[in-house]
């Protein structure tokens, strides 16, 4: 508690808000937890239906649940429906603020996250919003309208229309926050969680379909595993989809629907990575200096993951697969060439390592204290 003229104040509040994926959250968290140890209180605001409600929960901050819409990129009409829903979570977030006071909101983004953003921005409570992503999601957009602070992974590219937009707000490039713990995996915790024997010489493939899944990546976990499984023993997060290992032991592949607090052990076990090209899944495996097989979502995306995996792929960090007819092949032929070549391997993994910056956690933390201390 801060003391000031005789009286006990409590000490600046600073809320986090977004959602809809791990993306979204765990980031998010990572900062929270660095913005603690500056003795500030911590909140969060998200969707009360959301999966951030349980991961924060779980995390031990306070959590306010919002009602919130879906911002579409088509035309739909559930979109006159989620306008509502949008409105009612402003509504719901001015409530919020007004009760809570807080100094500073932070935003990780998503579509829960423009409420607390607007409403922070009508009581006029500084915003700072991060994007993790190559290029800026429909919600970032709007939400850097209403922020002090608009912080990005990547340099924007240069541009009439960036320099533009940077004279509205500030940019500033931070990296991607990285939860901590990633860095304290070890690799026998990680084998012996799901039950590979450590003196297997074979090497190890982690795939990872981000925190919902992907049954692309399924369908093609299924197709190579019985052409792999002499050089590669496989751990695989499925999401909640099916994956058909009919006849596999478990000496060979283990699966799990969701990795949470096992990920660090798992990513210190993996020798390659295969996964899609969301932000969070490729800054932690390139952090670990883990050689990447991407696969990008398309459909469905605003193509944010294939510029993702465009720029680790130029580095020489990552071999991107783009075809689904021929992905099983293409998969194979790659981990033919990582598993025959230990050199290949050790190139690839630098180059992934030198891509990212890790103290992104301390440079967005120090940001948010300086918006505390302005106040």
């Amino acid at each position: 508690m801060a003391i000031r003229s005789g009286k006990q104040t409590a000490s600046p509040l600073v809320l986090f808000t977004g959602g809809g994926t791990g993306g979204h959250v765990f980031p998010g968290l990572a900062v929270l937890d660095r913005v603690r140890d500056y003795g500030y209180r911590t909140a969060w605001i998200g969707s009360s239906v959301g999966m951030e409600r349980s991961i924060v929960r779980a995390h031990g901050v306070p959590f306010h649940g919002i009602p919130t819409g879906k911002l579409r990129r088509y035309r739909s009409i559930r979109n006159l429906f989620d306008v509502f829903r949008v409105a009612a979570g402003i509504v719901r977030a001015c409530g919020i603020i007004r009760r809570e006071r807080p100094s500073v909101l932070f935003s990780k983004g998503g579509f829960v996250s423009v409420p607390p953003v607007v409403a922070a921005w009508l009581h006029r409570v500084a915003v700072i919003s991060h994007e993790s992503d190559a290029d800026p999601g429909l919600a970032t957009r709007i939400n850097g309208r209403f922020s002090r602070l608009m912080l990005v992974a990547y340099a924007p590219a240069p541009s009439p229309a960036a320099a533009s937009a940077r004279r509205r707000r500030r940019t500033v490039v931070t990296g991607n926050p990285i939860r901590p713990e990633i860095f304290r995996g070890e690799r026998g915790r990680g084998l012996q969680t799901v039950g590979f024997e450590p003196g297997d010489p074979r090497l190890v493939l982690l795939v990872l379909g981000g925190s919902q899944g992907a049954a692309q990546l399924n369908r093609a976990v299924a197709e190579i595993l019985p052409r792999v499984s002499r050089q590669w023993r496989v751990i695989h997060q499925t999401g909640m989809h099916e994956v058909d290992a009919a006849g596999m032991d478990s000496s060979t592949y283990s699966h799990a629907p969701f990795f949470r607090t096992e990920m660090p052990d798992l990513l210190a076990a993996a020798d390659v990575v295969l996964c899609r090209a969301g932000a969070s899944t490729i800054w932690e495996a390139a952090c670990l200096a883990k050689p990447m097989l991407l696969v990008p979502l398309i459909v469905g995306s605003r193509g944010d993951q294939v510029r993702n995996a465009a720029r680790f792929e130029v580095a020489g960090a990552a071999r991107v697969f783009i075809r689904d007819a021929t992905l099983g092949d293409d998969i194979v032929c790659a981990l033919n060439a990582l598993g025959d070549d230990p050199g290949l391997r050790a190139t690839m993994g630098q180059a992934a390592r030198s891509v990212v910056p890790t103290d992104a956690c301390e440079r967005i933390a120090a940001l948010i204290r300086t918006a505390v201390e302005q106040r």
